[in-house]
Parts: C-alpha cells; structure tokens; sequence
C-alpha cells in the first residue's frame, strides 16, 4: 500500500475511533455484580448505577452474578469486550481474597482488567441470634470455648470467611463454617436459628437489628458506626484490630479505551462526591470514595498482599 493511502487508511481509523468515543455511550451499560441482589454490593452499584445513568444519558443496567467468591461475575467481566459497554463493581472478593482462597483462577486479577475509580470502604458487624446466651465479644468467646464445635457461623462473602477465620485463630476458637453464595440467604438462615452468628455487612442486618431478631455485638472496624452508636468498635471491646479493608472498586475489560476510562473516572468519581449520594451510601454504611485509577491499581496490588497475609495467618486453605 503507498505511504499516502497507508497514512489516509490511519486517519480513517483514528477519526472513526475519535467519534465512537464521542458519541459514547451509545447504549446501556451494563454493570455486573458479584453478589446477589440485596447484598450491600447491590445496594451501592444501584445508587451509583441509576445516578451515572442520568449523567451518561444512557441506562446502566445491574446485573447479578454471584458466586464463587466474585469469580463467576470477574471472569464474565474479563472476557467482555473492552468497549465501555461492560463494567464490574469489583470487591476485595474477586481481587484481593479468592486469588489466595483458589488454587486457580479463571481470570488475571491484574492483566484482565483495567482500573477505573475506587468506590469505597464498607462497615461489618458480629452479629448473633438471640439464642445464643451473650451480649457482648468476651461473652462470645467465652460461649464458644465452652461449647467448641457447636457453634455455627454463616459467611456470604470473603469479608465474612476471613474476618471469622481470623477472629477464630486469634482466640482459639472452633466453629462449624456454613458457606452461603451472598449475604441475604445467610441473614435469612441466621434469623431462623439455624447458624448462630456472623460477620455481615450492615445493609443486610440493619432492619433485624433494629426489630430486636439479631444481636450486634461490636462492629470491626476501630471507630463505632454513627447508624449503630451504641454498638461498640471491635477495639473497645478488647478485641484486635482486624488488617484486611473490605473495599469496592468500578473496573472494566482489559485495554479499555483511556478516553472512556477517563470519562468513566471523571463522572464517576463526582458522583461519589456529591452530598446527595454520599448520604444515601452512609445509610448502608458504606463510605465512598473516588480514586484515579494508578491509585486503585495500587491499592489493588496492596489489599492483594495485606489479604494473602490475612487469610494464611487464619489459617485458611486454598481450594
């Protein structure tokens, strides 16, 4: 081909590609999450969802794909054209624990994405049913050295396994692990009586607590939670502080467009910003908080060593 028609065939291409990205988006988006719906997960990618929508001028459609520690929803979001038409709410879940929790993987949890914005940090809290004869930390730890084995805990995330599982190694305790795919079947277990306690995120607790159906003993970050001030930080319980952030961030496909990645980032982290939504997320107890996204690859590569950590000081085996 002559150099003219060469060069004219790459200015054919940029232009072409300079008015995809201007024209994006051009339909729904679709953000895939990977825990099921009512999971504090959900809840934060459909505040941010229907308000990116407005800003975009097209629908952002959630979609739930739970499982497998995030990993069924971050393969799908891997393999998905690198286009801007395919976004993941990831978590600590699919980046920072299951790489360590797995012995395979079906995705790269650094090459097969591309880093858009941090999203957040979320609130968890023990929570136990009102059967089980305690009210406070020292009074759970006591009750399960008194009755080892007998004591069931539900997990519907790796936030959930990891916490349990260090707080267990720490005290030496032994609890029976029942694994649920995401947080609601486990809360609806839990309120029947069949597990007796768990480390769950707030959103999906909050109205049985508050109806008096479970128990919160403290909550496991330093600080109490202004939605539950009389419930008591894990550290002025006398317990330890836990090392692990449970963390959600927005990320696309690998070789996502940098012009689409930066418009994502842009609007995305306003959004994060904006005192109307800051609000609706502090009632789920989630705290958002945007990022550039060098800073979440960065922070992605930190949670992955500081989680890796976590999980083989509790004593956790990959599967």
């Amino acid at each position: 081909m002559p150099k003219i028609s060469r060069a004219l065939a790459v200015l054919a291409l940029a232009l072409s590609s300079a008015s995809v990205l201007a024209q994006y988006p051009a339909k729904p988006v679709r953000l895939i999450v990977p825990f099921g719906a009512g999971s504090s997960t959900d809840i934060v990618a459909r505040i941010l969802g229907q308000a990116l929508g407005q800003v975009l001028g097209q629908p952002i459609v959630v979609e739930n794909r739970p499982g497998a520690d995030g990993m069924i929803a971050a393969e799908q979001a891997a393999r998905a054209a690198p286009d801007g038409y395919t976004l993941l709410i990831s978590t600590n879940s699919p980046h920072s624990a299951a790489p360590h929790l797995k012995k395979t993987l079906p995705y790269d949890p650094f090459g097969d994405f591309t880093p858009i914005t941090f999203v957040g940090r979320y609130t968890f809290f023990v929570v136990v049913h009102p059967s089980v004869p305690v009210a406070t930390l020292a009074e759970l730890i006591g009750h399960a050295r008194a009755n080892p084995g007998k004591l069931n805990y539900a997990t519907g995330n790796t936030s959930s396994i990891v916490l349990t599982g260090t707080f267990a190694a720490l005290n030496k305790l032994s609890l029976v692990h029942v694994p649920y795919r995401t947080e609601p079947p486990a809360v609806t277990d839990l309120l029947s009586g069949q597990v007796q306690m768990m480390f769950s995120s707030y959103a999906t607790v909050a109205p049985h607590i508050r109806a008096g159906k479970l128990r919160a003993l403290v909550t496991t970050l330093d600080r109490r939670s202004p939605l539950l001030p009389d419930v008591p930080s894990i550290t002025e319980a006398g317990g330890t502080k836990f090392p692990i952030v449970s963390w959600a961030g927005m990320f696309g496909p690998a070789k996502l467009p940098r012009e689409i990645v930066e418009r994502l980032n842009r609007e995305i982290t306003a959004l994060l910003a904006r005192p109307d939504l800051k609000e609706q997320f502090a009632k789920a107890a989630f705290d958002s908080a945007g990022s550039s996204p060098d800073e979440l690859t960065a922070f992605v590569r930190q949670q992955y060593d500081v989680w890796g950590k976590a999980i083989r000081d509790a004593g956790i085996q990959p599967e």
